[in-house]
């Protein structure tokens, strides 16, 4: 009698591990659960508008780094600048808000001064006349939909993406 038992609570154990190892295979599909895509590497999107923004970041590092000339900075900032409105542009309709933050980020600042020194009397200075301090700043963009960062931001405000550091 005992074996009897053990035998059957094999069966149903064994059934039953079948069952669980089997039901993905033959139950109804699942519906996909949406993932946070804060592990999705942004290098991935190869759109134009994010490959042109990817650039803009790249060449800003590569100034500020004095990897690139002030003359071969201007022509490649133009030439992506170019690119990157062309395809916000292609995004307008879908998503204008976005279109209207890059073309503020893209424009140039009005009115340059140094931190310490105040305005600067020259005409399109990029240097302090008087510490020799970089005059303009390099603003941050959302990876994702490309706002604006306000200084010091370490999420996008319009929405929610972790700021790169």
């Amino acid at each position: 009698m005992n074996q009897v038992l053990e035998l059957v609570i094999a069966v149903i154990l064994a059934a039953a591990a079948i069952y669980f190892v089997l039901q993905p295979v033959f139950g109804p599909p699942r519906q996909a659960q949406v993932e946070d895509d804060s592990g999705i590497d942004p290098d991935d999107d190869m759109s134009p508008r994010a490959v042109a923004l990817r650039a803009l970041k790249e060449i800003e590092f590569d100034r500020a780094t004095g990897k690139l000339t002030d003359a071969d900075y201007d022509a490649l900032k133009r030439r992506y600048t170019a690119e990157a409105v062309q395809a916000l542009r292609v995004e307008e309709t879908a998503r204008p808000e976005t279109a209207a933050a890059a073309a503020a980020f893209l424009e140039p600042p009005s009115e340059r001064s140094c931190p310490e020194h105040g305005p600067r009397p020259e005409a399109n200075a990029r240097y302090c006349s008087e510490c020799g301090r970089r005059l303009e700043r390099a603003q941050s963009y959302c990876t994702r939909c490309g706002s604006g960062l306000e200084p010091g931001a370490r999420f996008c405000s319009s929405c929610g993406r972790r700021a790169a550091a």
